[in-house]
């Protein structure tokens, strides 16, 4: 299997559910979708309640079986059992063992996926320490929180060297130091080679991480593509100044207004004049402005002083 093998690829997925209450009547779910994610490659999929992501999830993880269309996993059919030994899935709620401890918790989900003895302690210590929970892993799950059950739901994922990780909702109900934590999480992921595809009904968490996203409408992909192609605006281009004087503004709009009349003086006028959208200081994110006032983690840490920003976060 070479690296041009894309990580997912689903062609043509149609899914159709028989009602149970009423006879011969059919819902269809999905409907002729395709998507493809390549090796290494974060993949946000995104879409209201109701649109036929957690189905296309459950299709691809083999959990439920397509009426037409096809998904394979690094090549293998997703019907087929071994195509999820590469694939590591963490559910929007996942079911745990609450009188476990931590590490414990990591050391079952280790065994029934083969590992044990020394290989096993030492997988245990690297994923408690890569999403920081060495702290907590003798703890008992019944006193994490929310986020921390997250982040050792991502650990049990990754606890057999996936190659591929399937994240449905990763941040519902975390509060937004421990949303940030696993975002960072899954960034580092991309930087060890591991595709992801993920769901969420968090745009900006979307924006901020993806590399490429679909939309996904009433069982049909409506948009699709790379992330930074489907968010341009065409016809705007966006310059960012500092320390920029009232006369230096007051110079842009000038030549904005010469040109705009050059322009318009011109016979047979073949492009639209430039005008000035806005002027103004950029505005960071309320989550940012938060997590700035807060910064401070599971352990209590005393926040950190809030620091001016020039701008929310960006994906490059």
């Amino acid at each position: 299997m070479t690296d041009a093998t894309p990580a997912i690829s689903i062609k043509n997925l149609t899914k159709v559910f028989r009602t149970p209450t009423v006879r011969k009547h059919f819902v269809t779910a999905v409907t002729n979708l395709s998507l493809e994610v390549a090796s290494g490659q974060i993949y946000g999929l995104i879409g209201p309640n109701g649109s036929g992501k957690s189905t296309t999830m459950k299709v691809l993880l083999g959990l439920l079986k397509p009426t037409s269309g096809s998904a394979a996993i690094f090549g293998r059919d997703s019907s087929r059992v071994d195509s999820r030994n590469d694939v590591g899935f963490l559910p929007e709620n996942p079911y745990f063992y609450k009188h476990l401890t931590g590490a414990e918790t990591l050391a079952f989900y280790g065994k029934l996926c083969g590992l044990q003895g020394a290989v096993l302690r030492e997988r245990i210590a690297e994923m408690l320490a890569l999403v920081d929970l060495e702290h907590a892993r003798d703890r008992r799950l019944g006193g994490y929180s929310k986020g921390m059950l997250q982040r050792i739901g991502l650990a049990q994922a990754l606890i057999h060297h996936p190659r591929l990780v399937v994240l449905d909702e990763p941040t519902a109900g975390v509060d937004p130091a421990g949303s940030r934590k696993i975002r960072d999480l899954v960034l580092d992921l991309k930087s060890r080679g591991i595709s992801v595809i993920l769901s969420s009904h968090l745009l900006e968490q979307v924006q901020e991480i993806c590399d490429r996203v679909g939309i996904v409408f009433r069982g049909r992909m409506v948009k699709e593509g790379p992330l930074h192609d489907l968010i341009a605006v065409e016809d705007q281009t966006e310059i960012v100044l500092q320390h920029a004087t009232p006369a230096l503004l007051a110079r842009i709009q000038q030549l904005v207004a010469a040109e705009a009349a050059e322009i318009t003086t011109e016979a047979g006028q073949a492009r639209l004049a430039a005008s000035v959208v806005r002027i103004g200081q950029p505005r960071t994110t309320l989550e940012t402005l938060f997590l700035q006032a807060t910064q401070g983690d599971d352990r209590g840490e005393t926040p950190a002083t809030l620091t001016p920003t020039t701008g929310g976060p960006s994906h490059e």
